[in-house]
């Protein structure tokens, strides 16, 4: 769950900061849209367009106004001048007036309906912009030089007659309306052509009522920028038509600004973006090559070679710490360690086992090649001459045989029970039974033994019932094991004591004899099976089970079997068994 949690709260930060970064990129691509639409917008209104976009913008507080000083800047980059004029009528804020001393200070009402209806102050072109945005309304008055209507009043004042151009100053204002590229219609109050002097590619036979309207308020749509001049006594207007001067469109000087600081916002994330990304590239392409390694060695079975030097001079400090590039996959890494130590573990058990099997396997070949090759040998004895053996000596090979074929029996008996416990069986019958009473029947068996009367054996016990869940025959057949064992490696004389009692809430059986003990080797192998030890003489004392089948029994009751012991200072048994 702690890896779990570290990766998800990583990659979550990554994500995050990856989906701020397009959003960035996104604002700067919308912002930068808007700006082309809103440059574009601008030129094609211009200068109208430039009007609306201040109105809009102003702040205005207390008899104080505020515009962008970017404003300020491209109208007097334009020659133009701007006045905002209050509901009194007074100028309240001016850009680029100083060189235009003419321009009044304050409006009356006359002057104001004036300017709104001819759209000139004096000899400049006028835009106005009435705006109602703040608790008063203010008028937004935008002025500049307009050579195009200056050169057509003049030709109206030089070449006029009637509202038209008189039939002998048509050549000469052909003339120089071709020079300059541009066409002069004259047309009626019903918006006939009377007159078409210029270049014929702008003739246009009739407009309609909005056409001139839409022409000046949108020049980038058409072809041509346009000026006109009515002749209020004849009703005519001349219209001048001349080609859009070259240059670059306006652009908004606030988008603009804004969208060079998004832009170099947006620059300066991608830069930060570039290494962070080879960063990571690096730090996670690292760890996954170093696990690439590990499972290359680890599929030659190189478990103790799970870091190379260079590995861990990688992952590791020279005080033993783990790097922070790694430190994501801390758990990771030691479960690679845990695993490998384990893979190594159990290959170690593996070839430990298949040592102890092969030795087991020609133990078995020559316990049981022994037994057979007498009988085999009294077998040949019999088979050619068997009326030249004595009733004396026919008994004797009765009984070797016999004895020889016992001993295989209870060898391949011993066999077959290790191998049902230890495949886990349901060969056992478990039922309630006086662990007490057991012990001392087993003890008092090996009392009464006649055979036995070189060993001594003392019982030590309660006198109440300690009762246990188990199966009997199985737990007689442990004790004589124990008490065999002790009896078959120790000589004469050896004093066995078994005792029967309580501890730790368990029932615990001790088998303690005062033998020859046993070296370090052979009590490390005891259990194992078909192991005899060292100080095992003949090959018929025993199957060498003996031990591994006690274990077994005691392990199928769900107990524990320890075993202490050292060269002549006896050997000391004791069995847990739950109550």
């Amino acid at each position: 769950m702690k890896i779990q949690r570290r990766m998800a709260f990583h990659f979550t930060y990554q994500l995050i900061f990856y989906a701020l970064l397009i959003v960035a990129i996104t604002l700067v691509a919308c912002i930068i849209f808007f700006q082309n639409m809103t440059s574009s917008e601008i030129r094609r209104n211009f200068p109208v367009g430039v009007l609306q976009q201040i109105a809009q913008e102003a702040h205005y507080k207390s008899g104080t106004i505020k515009i962008s000083p970017e404003w300020d800047k491209l109208i007097e980059e334009k020659g133009m001048w701007l006045q905002v004029v209050s509901a009194e009528g007074e100028v309240i804020y001016t850009v680029n007036t100083t060189p235009h001393h003419a321009l009044p200070a304050s409006y009356s009402i006359a002057q104001l309906l004036d300017v709104q209806e001819t759209r000139t102050l004096g000899t400049y072109a006028v835009h106005t912009q009435l705006n109602f945005s703040f608790q008063e309304p203010l008028l937004y008055i935008l002025g500049y030089q307009n050579p195009d209507l200056d050169q057509l009043v003049a030709w109206f004042d030089a070449y006029g007659q009637h509202g038209i151009v008189r039939s002998e100053a048509v050549p000469v204002l052909d003339q120089q309306l071709h020079e300059t590229g541009s066409y002069l219609q004259v047309i009626d109050p019903e918006s006939h052509i009377v007159q078409g002097i210029g270049d014929g590619a702008y003739v246009r036979k009739a407009y309609r009522p909005l056409d001139i309207l839409a022409i000046q308020q949108s020049p980038s749509n058409y072809d041509t920028n346009i000026v006109t001049h009515r002749d209020k006594l004849s009703g005519m207007t001349w219209i001048l038509y001349t080609p859009h001067a070259a240059g670059a469109p306006l652009k908004h000087p606030v988008m603009e600004t804004a969208t060079r600081g998004l832009i170099w916002f947006a620059g300066l994330i991608l830069l930060l973006a570039l290494p962070i990304s080879i960063w990571h590239g690096y730090r996670y392409g690292q760890p996954l090559i170093l696990f690439a390694g590990w499972f290359e060695r680890m599929g030659r079975g190189q478990y103790d070679q799970v870091l190379t030097a260079k590995d861990i001079r990688k992952v590791f400090r020279r005080n033993g710490t783990m790097r922070i590039s790694y430190r994501l996959y801390k758990e990771v890494i030691e479960s690679f360690y845990q695993m490998t130590h384990q893979l190594a573990q159990t290959e170690k058990e593996r070839e430990r086992l298949e040592k102890e099997q092969a030795e087991w396997m020609s133990g078995i070949s020559h316990d049981l090649r022994t037994p057979l090759a007498t009988i085999q040998g009294y077998g040949y004895m019999l088979e050619s001459l068997p009326e030249q053996w004595s009733h004396e000596e026919m008994r004797i090979m009765g009984l070797t045989i016999r004895e020889k074929g016992d001993y295989m029996l209870a060898l391949i008996s011993d066999f077959s029970l290790i191998h049902q416990l230890k495949q886990g069986d349901s060969i056992m019958e478990l039922r309630e039974i006086d662990l007490v009473e057991l012990v001392r029947r087993s003890v008092l068996k090996y009392v009464n033994d006649a055979t036995m009367s070189e060993y001594q054996f003392h019982y030590v016990g309660e006198e109440r019932p300690l009762l246990v869940k188990a199966d009997e025959t199985w737990l007689q057949r442990l004790m004589d094991n124990l008490l065999s064992n002790a009896v078959k490696h120790n000589p004469p004389g050896v004093i066995v004591t078994v005792s029967v009692g309580r501890m730790n809430d368990k029932a615990c059986i001790r088998v303690i004899d005062n033998g020859k003990g046993m070296d370090e080797e052979t009590l490390h192998h005891l259990f194992n099976r078909y192991y005899r030890g060292t100080n095992t003489v003949e090959s018929t004392n025993g199957s060498g089970l003996g031990m591994s089948i006690a274990k077994t029994i005691v392990e199928a009751h769900g107990g524990e079997i320890q075993v202490q012991s050292k060269v002549w200072q006896g050997t000391k048994i004791e069995i847990l068994l739950p109550c």
